[in-house]
Protein backbone atom coordinates (compact mmCIF):
# COMPACT_ATOMS: atom_id res chain seq x y z
CA UNK A 1 0.00 0.00 0.00
CA UNK A 2 1.31 3.37 -0.97
CA UNK A 3 2.93 6.11 1.60
CA UNK A 4 0.51 9.32 1.81
CA UNK A 5 2.04 12.23 0.15
CA UNK A 6 2.81 15.08 2.51
CA UNK A 7 4.32 18.27 1.30
CA UNK A 8 6.77 20.01 4.19
CA UNK A 9 6.77 23.53 3.15
CA UNK A 10 9.86 25.00 4.71
CA UNK A 11 13.10 23.34 6.28
CA UNK A 12 11.92 21.83 9.28
CA UNK A 13 14.47 19.99 11.56
CA UNK A 14 16.06 16.58 11.85
CA UNK A 15 13.81 15.71 15.18
CA UNK A 16 10.48 16.50 13.41
CA UNK A 17 11.74 14.85 9.57
CA UNK A 18 13.10 11.29 11.71
CA UNK A 19 9.27 10.73 12.64
CA UNK A 20 7.79 11.14 9.20
CA UNK A 21 10.84 8.54 7.63
CA UNK A 22 9.14 5.85 6.25
CA UNK A 23 5.63 6.78 7.66
CA UNK A 24 4.77 9.09 4.86
CA UNK A 25 6.22 9.76 1.30
CA UNK A 26 7.33 13.42 1.70
CA UNK A 27 8.63 16.04 -0.44
CA UNK A 28 10.67 18.86 1.50
CA UNK A 29 11.27 22.76 0.73
CA UNK A 30 15.06 23.60 1.72
CA UNK A 31 14.83 27.12 1.14
CA UNK A 32 14.06 30.01 3.76
CA UNK A 33 12.07 31.55 1.68
CA UNK A 34 8.46 30.31 0.93
CA UNK A 35 8.03 28.25 -2.12
CA UNK A 36 6.40 30.22 -4.96
CA UNK A 37 2.90 29.45 -5.21
CA UNK A 38 2.53 28.27 -8.62
CA UNK A 39 5.24 25.16 -7.59
CA UNK A 40 3.38 24.72 -3.71
CA UNK A 41 0.15 23.59 -5.70
CA UNK A 42 1.83 21.45 -8.32
CA UNK A 43 3.11 19.89 -5.41
CA UNK A 44 0.08 19.82 -3.27
CA UNK A 45 -2.26 17.72 -6.54
CA UNK A 46 -1.65 14.82 -4.75
CA UNK A 47 -0.95 15.50 -0.93
CA UNK A 48 -2.60 14.74 2.15
CA UNK A 49 -0.69 16.11 4.26
CA UNK A 50 0.76 19.79 4.27
CA UNK A 51 3.46 20.75 7.41
CA UNK A 52 3.32 24.53 6.80
CA UNK A 53 5.45 27.59 8.13
CA UNK A 54 4.03 31.17 8.66
CA UNK A 55 5.01 32.14 5.33
CA UNK A 56 2.29 29.78 3.53
CA UNK A 57 -1.30 31.21 2.99
CA UNK A 58 -3.52 28.19 3.75
CA UNK A 59 -6.54 29.76 1.69
CA UNK A 60 -9.35 28.83 -0.60
CA UNK A 61 -6.74 28.77 -3.41
CA UNK A 62 -4.68 26.51 -1.81
CA UNK A 63 -7.44 24.42 -0.61
CA UNK A 64 -8.79 24.25 -4.74
CA UNK A 65 -5.05 22.61 -5.44
CA UNK A 66 -5.28 19.98 -2.68
CA UNK A 67 -8.50 17.95 -3.71
CA UNK A 68 -7.18 15.29 -1.49
CA UNK A 69 -5.65 17.54 1.72
CA UNK A 70 -7.01 15.87 5.23
CA UNK A 71 -4.87 18.03 7.30
CA UNK A 72 -2.53 21.34 8.03
CA UNK A 73 0.01 20.97 10.25
CA UNK A 74 1.23 24.53 11.41
CA UNK A 75 4.82 24.72 12.44
CA UNK A 76 3.92 27.61 15.01
CA UNK A 77 1.45 28.21 17.46
CA UNK A 78 -0.53 31.32 16.09
CA UNK A 79 -2.77 30.26 12.90
CA UNK A 80 -3.56 33.25 11.47
CA UNK A 81 -1.97 32.49 8.24
CA UNK A 82 -4.83 29.69 7.68
CA UNK A 83 -8.27 29.98 6.49
CA UNK A 84 -9.48 27.97 9.69
CA UNK A 85 -13.03 27.97 8.75
CA UNK A 86 -12.25 27.53 5.13
CA UNK A 87 -10.76 24.44 6.15
CA UNK A 88 -13.29 23.49 8.72
CA UNK A 89 -15.75 23.16 5.71
CA UNK A 90 -14.24 21.09 3.76
CA UNK A 91 -13.30 19.01 6.50
CA UNK A 92 -9.54 19.46 6.99
CA UNK A 93 -7.87 19.41 10.21
CA UNK A 94 -5.78 22.42 11.06
CA UNK A 95 -3.57 22.02 13.89
CA UNK A 96 -0.53 24.00 15.63
CA UNK A 97 2.33 23.70 18.21
CA UNK A 98 1.42 24.84 21.77
CA UNK A 99 3.38 24.82 24.65
CA UNK A 100 6.52 23.57 23.30
CA UNK A 101 8.05 27.42 22.11
CA UNK A 102 6.04 29.24 25.86
CA UNK A 103 9.10 29.46 27.31
CA UNK A 104 11.60 30.47 24.53
CA UNK A 105 8.53 33.47 23.39
CA UNK A 106 8.41 34.41 27.01
CA UNK A 107 12.42 34.85 27.29
CA UNK A 108 12.59 36.68 24.22
CA UNK A 109 9.62 39.17 25.38
CA UNK A 110 11.80 39.66 28.88
CA UNK A 111 14.62 40.07 26.89
CA UNK A 112 12.78 43.34 24.67
CA UNK A 113 11.82 44.39 27.63
CA UNK A 114 15.46 44.66 29.35
CA UNK A 115 16.71 45.61 26.19
CA UNK A 116 14.14 48.16 25.29
CA UNK A 117 14.03 49.99 28.92
CA UNK A 118 18.26 49.82 29.21
CA UNK A 119 18.28 50.75 25.79
CA UNK A 120 21.36 48.20 24.99
CA UNK A 121 20.92 48.26 21.39
CA UNK A 122 21.42 51.84 21.15
CA UNK A 123 24.29 51.61 23.53
CA UNK A 124 26.31 48.76 21.52
CA UNK A 125 25.77 51.04 18.46
CA UNK A 126 27.29 54.11 20.40
CA UNK A 127 30.00 51.81 21.66
CA UNK A 128 30.81 49.98 18.30
CA UNK A 129 30.81 53.44 16.56
CA UNK A 130 33.46 55.07 19.12
CA UNK A 131 30.84 57.53 20.59
CA UNK A 132 32.08 56.29 23.82
CA UNK A 133 34.11 58.86 25.40
CA UNK A 134 34.06 59.01 29.00
CA UNK A 135 31.66 57.65 31.64
CA UNK A 136 29.01 60.39 32.35
CA UNK A 137 26.32 60.68 34.66
CA UNK A 138 23.35 61.12 32.46
CA UNK A 139 25.42 58.50 29.42
CA UNK A 140 22.20 56.18 27.85
CA UNK A 141 20.32 56.55 31.29
CA UNK A 142 16.96 54.41 30.51
CA UNK A 143 13.72 53.06 32.87
CA UNK A 144 14.21 50.48 35.73
CA UNK A 145 12.41 46.98 35.41
CA UNK A 146 12.53 45.53 39.09
CA UNK A 147 9.70 47.00 41.13
CA UNK A 148 7.72 48.78 38.12
CA UNK A 149 4.05 47.95 36.22
CA UNK A 150 3.88 45.42 33.76
CA UNK A 151 0.37 45.32 31.81
CA UNK A 152 -0.24 41.50 30.15
CA UNK A 153 -2.71 41.34 27.08
CA UNK A 154 -3.40 37.88 26.78
CA UNK A 155 -3.18 35.76 29.64
CA UNK A 156 -2.59 32.19 27.60
CA UNK A 157 0.15 30.01 28.17
CA UNK A 158 2.49 32.82 27.02
CA UNK A 159 1.29 35.25 28.83
CA UNK A 160 1.28 33.36 32.36
CA UNK A 161 4.70 32.44 31.35
CA UNK A 162 5.80 36.08 31.02
CA UNK A 163 4.05 36.69 34.57
CA UNK A 164 6.04 34.05 36.46
CA UNK A 165 9.21 35.85 34.71
CA UNK A 166 7.66 39.79 35.94
CA UNK A 167 7.06 38.31 39.59
CA UNK A 168 11.44 37.78 39.42
CA UNK A 169 11.29 41.34 38.94
CA UNK A 170 9.15 42.35 41.86
CA UNK A 171 6.78 43.85 39.15
CA UNK A 172 3.17 44.34 39.59
CA UNK A 173 1.56 42.19 36.89
CA UNK A 174 -1.79 43.73 35.41
CA UNK A 175 -4.18 41.37 33.04
CA UNK A 176 -6.71 41.19 30.58
CA UNK A 177 -7.78 38.43 28.57
CA UNK A 178 -11.14 37.87 26.95
CA UNK A 179 -11.81 34.99 30.18
CA UNK A 180 -10.82 36.22 33.90
CA UNK A 181 -8.49 33.37 35.36
CA UNK A 182 -8.64 34.00 38.90
CA UNK A 183 -6.46 30.89 40.10
CA UNK A 184 -3.89 32.69 38.12
CA UNK A 185 -4.55 35.70 39.88
CA UNK A 186 -4.48 34.10 43.04
CA UNK A 187 -1.12 32.00 42.02
CA UNK A 188 1.00 34.26 40.34
CA UNK A 189 -0.74 37.92 41.98
CA UNK A 190 -1.82 39.08 38.95
CA UNK A 191 -4.78 41.84 38.94
CA UNK A 192 -7.26 41.52 36.16
CA UNK A 193 -8.34 44.87 34.70
CA UNK A 194 -10.10 46.14 31.60
CA UNK A 195 -7.86 47.02 28.94
CA UNK A 196 -8.31 50.95 29.56
CA UNK A 197 -6.65 50.69 33.00
CA UNK A 198 -4.15 48.57 32.26
CA UNK A 199 -2.87 50.58 29.64
CA UNK A 200 -2.59 53.81 31.60
CA UNK A 201 -1.10 52.01 34.58
CA UNK A 202 1.18 50.09 33.09
CA UNK A 203 5.26 50.71 32.79
CA UNK A 204 5.52 48.06 29.92
CA UNK A 205 2.12 46.84 27.94
CA UNK A 206 2.90 43.42 26.90
CA UNK A 207 0.72 41.84 23.72
CA UNK A 208 0.31 37.74 24.22
CA UNK A 209 -3.04 37.76 22.48
CA UNK A 210 -3.81 35.55 19.25
CA UNK A 211 -4.66 37.57 15.86
CA UNK A 212 -8.29 37.53 14.72
CA UNK A 213 -10.89 40.07 13.53
CA UNK A 214 -11.61 41.67 17.35
CA UNK A 215 -7.25 42.16 18.11
CA UNK A 216 -6.54 43.43 15.00
CA UNK A 217 -5.39 47.02 15.28
CA UNK A 218 -6.01 46.48 18.78
CA UNK A 219 -3.17 48.86 19.97
CA UNK A 220 -4.04 52.27 17.92
CA UNK A 221 -3.94 55.89 18.13
CA UNK A 222 -6.25 56.42 21.16
CA UNK A 223 -4.60 53.45 23.54
CA UNK A 224 -1.39 54.43 22.39
CA UNK A 225 -1.95 58.04 23.92
CA UNK A 226 -3.86 57.02 26.93
CA UNK A 227 0.07 55.10 28.14
CA UNK A 228 2.16 56.52 30.32
CA UNK A 229 4.54 59.20 28.77
CA UNK A 230 7.66 56.72 30.47
CA UNK A 231 5.64 53.28 29.05
CA UNK A 232 7.20 50.48 27.03
CA UNK A 233 5.12 48.60 24.41
CA UNK A 234 6.52 44.97 23.93
CA UNK A 235 4.96 43.06 20.89
CA UNK A 236 6.06 39.25 20.30
CA UNK A 237 2.47 38.25 19.17
CA UNK A 238 1.50 39.23 15.82
CA UNK A 239 1.88 42.39 13.99
CA UNK A 240 -0.99 43.40 13.12
CA UNK A 241 -2.29 43.89 16.92
CA UNK A 242 -0.60 47.69 16.52
CA UNK A 243 -1.48 50.53 13.93
CA UNK A 244 2.23 50.61 13.12
CA UNK A 245 1.65 54.32 11.94
CA UNK A 246 0.18 55.01 15.17
CA UNK A 247 3.20 53.22 16.85
CA UNK A 248 5.84 55.73 15.08
CA UNK A 249 3.79 58.98 15.62
CA UNK A 250 3.74 57.52 19.38
CA UNK A 251 7.57 56.90 19.89
CA UNK A 252 8.27 60.28 17.49
CA UNK A 253 6.79 62.28 19.32
CA UNK A 254 7.28 60.82 22.95
CA UNK A 255 3.63 59.99 23.59
CA UNK A 256 5.21 56.89 25.25
CA UNK A 257 8.76 56.20 25.95
CA UNK A 258 9.60 53.67 23.10
CA UNK A 259 8.73 50.18 22.21
CA UNK A 260 10.56 47.02 21.43
CA UNK A 261 9.26 45.05 18.56
CA UNK A 262 9.57 40.79 17.29
CA UNK A 263 6.82 41.19 15.27
CA UNK A 264 5.40 43.30 12.16
CA UNK A 265 2.32 44.30 10.29
CA UNK A 266 4.64 43.01 7.11
CA UNK A 267 7.43 40.32 7.45
CA UNK A 268 9.89 40.49 6.54
CA UNK A 269 9.65 44.23 7.74
CA UNK A 270 10.58 46.19 4.76
CA UNK A 271 13.40 48.56 5.00
CA UNK A 272 11.94 51.62 4.50
CA UNK A 273 9.31 50.79 7.83
CA UNK A 274 9.20 54.45 9.55
CA UNK A 275 9.96 52.27 12.78
CA UNK A 276 13.10 51.11 11.67
CA UNK A 277 14.43 54.88 12.28
CA UNK A 278 14.01 55.56 15.52
CA UNK A 279 16.50 55.07 18.13
CA UNK A 280 13.55 54.14 21.34
CA UNK A 281 12.37 51.38 18.99
CA UNK A 282 14.36 47.82 19.62
CA UNK A 283 13.34 45.48 16.86
CA UNK A 284 14.51 41.76 16.14
CA UNK A 285 13.19 39.62 13.16
CA UNK A 286 10.18 37.73 14.87
CA UNK A 287 12.75 35.26 16.59
CA UNK A 288 10.47 35.01 19.34
CA UNK A 289 10.30 31.02 19.09
CA UNK A 290 14.04 30.65 18.25
CA UNK A 291 15.65 28.53 20.69
CA UNK A 292 17.07 25.21 19.74
CA UNK A 293 14.96 23.41 22.19
CA UNK A 294 11.59 25.25 21.16
CA UNK A 295 12.13 24.48 16.96
CA UNK A 296 13.05 21.17 17.91
CA UNK A 297 9.90 20.62 19.45
CA UNK A 298 7.68 22.56 17.03
CA UNK A 299 9.26 20.02 13.98
CA UNK A 300 8.53 17.20 16.10
CA UNK A 301 5.40 18.21 17.46
CA UNK A 302 3.89 19.75 13.73
CA UNK A 303 5.17 16.20 12.57
CA UNK A 304 3.52 14.12 15.29
CA UNK A 305 0.27 16.08 14.27
CA UNK A 306 -0.22 15.40 10.94
CA UNK A 307 1.09 11.95 11.11
CA UNK A 308 -1.67 11.20 13.75
CA UNK A 309 -4.43 12.27 11.17
CA UNK A 310 -3.04 10.32 8.62
CA UNK A 311 -3.30 7.40 10.61
CA UNK A 312 -6.66 8.03 11.43
CA UNK A 313 -6.45 9.35 15.04
CA UNK A 314 -7.26 12.56 16.50
CA UNK A 315 -4.46 14.87 16.48
CA UNK A 316 -3.29 16.47 19.96
CA UNK A 317 -3.52 19.82 19.21
CA UNK A 318 -6.11 20.07 16.91
CA UNK A 319 -7.56 23.84 16.28
CA UNK A 320 -10.87 23.12 14.77
CA UNK A 321 -11.84 20.63 17.29
CA UNK A 322 -15.50 20.79 15.18
CA UNK A 323 -13.91 19.00 12.09
CA UNK A 324 -13.13 15.52 14.28
CA UNK A 325 -16.24 13.05 14.22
Amino acid sequence: MPLPKVYIGLPVQEAGLEILRGKVDFKLWEKEEAPPRNELFADLKDAEGLLAGLPIKADAELFNAAPKLKVVSNYAVGYDNIDVAEATKRGICVTNTPEVLTPATADLTFALILASARRIIEANAFLRSGGWKVWAPELLVGREVAGSVIGIIGMGQIGQAVARRAGGFDMRILYFDTVRRPEIESRLGARYVQVEELLQESDFVTLHCILNDSTRGLIGEAQLRSMKKTAILINAARGPLVDQQALYRACSEKWIWGAALDVFAKEPVPLDEPLLTLPNVTTVPHIGSASRTARNGMAVRSAENLLAVLQGNKPRDLVNKEVWK
